[in-house]
């Protein structure tokens, strides 16, 4: 034993001297020098999980990251196609006293560890697919799927950091019923949902989705990360909001809607959105005002949104989950494409913005002591990406503005925290 701990010190050791001798590894993150923005995420991932801790230079070339100049680090990069510099003690001193000057709006973060990732999501999924788990595989990023069982047996405090899959937690399948209710997939997932329910004690499936987001909800109180993309953001506060009251029209659930039903939602339970109307009838592929899909009128040329600025020294988390190459992002639509800024809570952060259309993209919260992250649309680099259409490739889309905001979101909870001023 004593052995073996005296190796792990010399290993250590030895994949730290050369940051002590002055040799780093400088990952560029901006738009003109970098090959594969989505790798380099992966990469720093990668050495978090080595046990070596990396630093996150915010607003420094696109949010740069420095490793230490080790030769496993440096074939990792190559292999992955990350484009990279070999910088002296010197040289990483003055891009550090750039950063720390007061007059520059630049921050460094530490990354200490790698979090351990869980995705929210079906078995056997469909042929359409989820944004994160193309990303995560992509970067080679490791997570790990859970679903109702493992949420409702408390698996989700193995995770740092969760993903919730374009679901639909109001038990109504997706509101999918009048253009799908005949297609074998639906009626085949109607069928398999029932049959989950059943075997988790439910009599409905908006019953077993209900307490499944109120696990989700605890899991970020007491301390996690939550991130959730198109219809998983807006359908999961209306679960909130209307737990212990039955929203679903017979078709969903077999009975009927309570009466009134608008009048007994609780908007104190939502994570994000407050005075939105449920959308009542089970033939509009909608679930409430919340969404501006069928508000938006803008053309697909025009379609982009903002990322907001912030003090990097003093927000250092919206500045994080803000990282990128460029300010204005392309639009891209899902069920949920963004949300009503009249619906959005005054105390959530908007990251990113079409403000010229009064919609929020890129959302963030505080809820307890853990964190939520939504953001709108179904896939960054597929504007409107429709049932039965293939995967995106990402090997064609590697410097992706829109799946950035997805990757800074990975490696938020690996960052040493400080105290947000927003």
């Amino acid at each position: 034993m004593f052995m073996f701990k005296k190796f792990l010190l010399y290993a250590f050791l030895a994949l730290w001297a050369p940051m002590a001798m002055g040799q780093y590894l400088f990952v560029p993150m901006d738009a003109d020098t970098q090959n594969d923005h989505l790798k380099a995420y992966g990469v720093s991932y990668w050495v978090l999980s080595k046990g070596t801790k990396v630093k996150w230079l915010l607003n420094y070339r696109g949010g740069s990251f420095l490793m230490p100049d080790v030769d496993e680090i440096k074939k990792e990069l190559i292999v992955r196609g990350v484009s990279y510099e070999e910088m002296t003690e010197s040289e990483v001193s003055d891009i550090l006293a750039l950063i720390a000057s007061p007059s520059q709006n630049m921050q460094e973060v530490l990354l200490e560890k790698a979090p351990k990732i869980a995705v929210y999501t079906p078995t056997g999924k469909l042929p359409w697919d989820d944004a994160v788990t193309m990303v995560l595989t992509y970067a080679e990023i490791p997570y790990t799927k859970v679903y109702d069982e493992e949420v409702l047996a408390d698996e989700l405090l193995l995770y740092d950091w969760l993903h919730l899959h374009h679901e639909d937690f109001t038990g109504q399948y997706g509101k999918f019923y009048r253009s799908f209710k005949t297609a074998a997939w639906y009626i085949q997932e109607k069928k398999e949902a029932e049959e989950r329910a059943a075997k988790l004690g439910y009599d409905k499936v908006s019953e077993a989705k209900r307490d499944v987001a109120l696990k989700i909800r605890d899991y970020v109180v007491g301390g996690g990360f939550m991130f959730a993309m198109c219809s998983a953001t807006d359908s999961f506060d209306i679960a909130l909001a209307a737990e212990g009251v039955d929203i679903a029209e017979p078709m969903f659930d077999g009975d009927a809607s309570e009466a009134a039903y608008q009048t007994k939602i609780d908007y104190t339970k939502t994570f994000a959105f407050t005075d939105f109307t449920l959308e009542r009838s089970p033939n509009v592929y909608e679930f409430s005002s919340i969404d501006m899909t069928q508000k938006r009128g803008i053309k697909k040329e025009l379609d982009y949104f903002s990322l907001m600025d912030f003090s990097a020294k003093w927000d250092p988390i919206p500045t994080m989950l803000n990282q990128n190459h460029t300010s204005l992002v392309k639009g891209f639509m899902g069920q949920t494409t963004s949300y009503d800024r009249d619906e959005v809570k005054k105390n959530v952060l908007v990251l990113g913005e079409n403000r010229s259309n009064k919609e929020a993209k890129y959302i963030h919260g505080i809820r307890g002591k853990g964190f939520f992250t939504f953001y709108g649309g179904h896939d960054p680099e597929d504007y409107q990406h429709r049932v039965g259409d293939p995967p995106t490739e990402l090997s064609l889309h590697p410097n992706s503005p829109g799946y950035r905001l997805i990757l800074n979101n990975v490696l938020f909870p690996a960052a040493r925290k400080k105290k947000q001023k927003t």
